[in-house]
């Protein structure tokens, strides 16, 4: 006897973040699956699908935003519960990963909580994972199963030269830290500009003091257009002390560019009352009414999403979409 079965994509969201998952399956011309999801009076979470998924390429769409425990455990809790349920394929859609900052030890009896995070969406039953624009990109060696790591820079590169008009050898593209100078050097290249970063010296006798922080770049960087480019902005505030370095030397206009905007604690005040032209992020995370400001400018990173899961559900390469630009 043979059979000869279609293949069915269906997609599930979290509730962090509904909007997000309600804009990648509009670009993907199919609905969000229906399921119930709620708290028992004990805070434990309840979810239960509304139809069969057996057989189906499912994704599950969550980001670790805040609260972050809740979102990790609710979207482990939707993948087990579509592994029990028989489908064939689960991918978690991981906009924003957890804990991604702690991803190695750098003091004794430290955990490594990047990597516990991994072990639970693969433990949960997780057959592909897709992601925005790692902090680290050696989380990907965290999992066994396949990792696409997806990046916003093509969108930040498009905004800045279409709507912004930025482009060219006048324009400096500068990373926050040495860490940051492989991303910024990407941004560079999109870009055709200059690039440049901040060297912070931190003190031997305070924790979290930065006691020196310098431009390096050959060049005078004097009323040249800069763009500070970071995969997050939680605080504002390393972001912040960058741009007021480049502010006492006479740059400008300055922008600033992150993925994730985490804005934690007084970010939006912080960033408000710093000498940018503007902020400019994408909604792998929810930004409340109450975190937004003047100088914000976001970008929906849905359609980029969709083009990834539609490639994976496809069997086509994710690469591809960014000319092999996405690898970290």
């Amino acid at each position: 006897m043979e059979i000869i079965t279609k293949k069915r994509m269906m997609l599930y969201s979290g509730t962090i973040h509904p909007t997000l998952a309600h804009e990648i399956a509009d670009n993907l011309g199919i609905p969000v699956s229906q399921g119930e999801v709620r708290r028992f009076a004990s805070g434990e979470i309840y979810f239960r699908a509304d139809e069969s998924v057996r057989g189906a390429d499912v994704f599950v769409v969550q980001s670790h935003y805040e609260p972050v425990n809740e979102a990790i455990m609710e979207q482990v809790i939707i993948i087990d519960a579509m592994k029990r349920a028989s489908a064939k394929r689960i991918t978690a859609v991981v906009p924003y990963y957890g804990y991604s900052r702690q991803d190695k030890k750098t003091l004794s009896r430290e955990p490594i909580s990047a990597k516990l995070v991994a072990d639970m969406l693969s433990v949960a039953g997780a057959d592909r994972i897709v992601s925005v624009d790692l902090h680290s990109g050696q989380i990907q060696g965290y999992f066994d199963a396949p990792f696409d790591h997806l990046t916003a820079l093509p969108l930040l590169s498009s905004y800045l030269k279409d709507e912004v008009g930025l482009s060219g050898d006048d324009l400096v593209v500068v990373a926050p830290d040495a860490g940051r100078i492989k991303t910024s050097e990407k941004l560079r290249e999109y870009l055709h500009a200059d690039l440049a970063y901040i060297y912070k010296r931190r003190s031997r006798h305070e924790a979290h003091k930065i006691s020196e922080m310098r431009l390096v770049y050959e060049e005078d960087i004097a009323g040249r257009p800069c763009i500070m480019v970071d995969d997050m902005i939680d605080t504002g505030g390393t972001l912040v002390q960058g741009v007021n370095v480049l502010a006492s030397m006479g740059a400008g206009p300055i922008y600033a560019g992150a993925t994730h905007a985490i804005f934690s604690g007084k970010a939006r005040q912080t960033l408000e009352e710093a000498p940018i032209e503007q902020v400019i992020v994408t909604n792998t995370v929810p930004i409340p009414e109450e975190k937004q400001f003047s100088k914000l400018r976001v970008l929906s990173i849905a359609p980029l999403v969709a083009s990834a899961l539609r490639a994976v559900f496809e069997e086509s390469s994710v690469s591809e979409i960014f000319g092999g630009a996405n690898q970290v």
